[in-house]
């Protein structure tokens, strides 16, 4: 079984990511395979090399995040094409990574993509679990984690897909709105469920 695991920013999904990895179930990190897949020799850093041209490289030759950055940053059409090459490129080795995970006999591997319903990847994945924050507790955690003011955190939270509406979407909400013992208890009751066993 692939469950999908999403949240929003601050709701705690990297906290509950860590606590699925302490029990033992393989974690498949969509922001860390979009990082990997775009290192030097991979076919996604040859496709980007050849679209946006070698002023977009450091010195030891790895993309600049931030230079590249700044040139799809106010251009949508340079969004898309790089979006179009890093995107597939990581849908194709997340699933690389869980179906090895399934084969190597594993009965459950989690998929952490941050923008599960946004860019309509429940295909992907057998479950859906959303970590859930209310947005008064989601916008206080953001400005103590970050040190933004009230506007920053705000403006952050507003650019995402609302929480309530993930809501509606998921198969399963775990409420993150306590204590971080709390949350683990509320886990490991899921791990347990038998229906979320495959």
């Amino acid at each position: 079984m692939i469950i999908g695991l999403t949240g929003g920013i601050a709701t705690g999904k990297s906290t509950v990511s860590q606590i699925l990895r302490n029990q033992g179930i393989p974690v498949v990190d969509a922001d860390i395979i979009s990082r990997e897949v775009v290192m030097p020799g991979k076919e996604a850093y040859a496709k980007i090399v050849a679209s946006f041209g070698a002023d977009i490289l450091c010195e030891d030759k790895t993309i600049n995040r931030a230079r590249l950055g700044e040139i799809i940053f106010n251009d949508s059409v340079q969004r898309n094409v790089l979006n179009d090459i890093v995107h597939p490129a990581v849908r194709k080795e997340m699933r690389l990574q869980a179906e090895s995970y399934l084969k190597s006999g594993e009965s459950r591997v989690v998929m952490d993509i941050p923008l599960l319903f946004e860019s309509k990847l429940t295909h992907m994945v057998d479950r859906t679990w959303l970590v859930y924050a209310k947005p008064e507790i989601q916008l206080e955690r953001l400005m103590l984690r970050d040190d933004f003011t009230e506007q920053q955190a705000l403006s952050r939270i507003q650019s995402q897909m609302p929480i309530d509406e993930k809501k509606i979407l998921a198969d399963i909400v775990i409420e993150n709105n306590g204590s971080l013992t709390e949350l683990e208890s509320k886990i490991l009751e899921l791990l347990y469920d038998t229906r979320n066993r495959p």
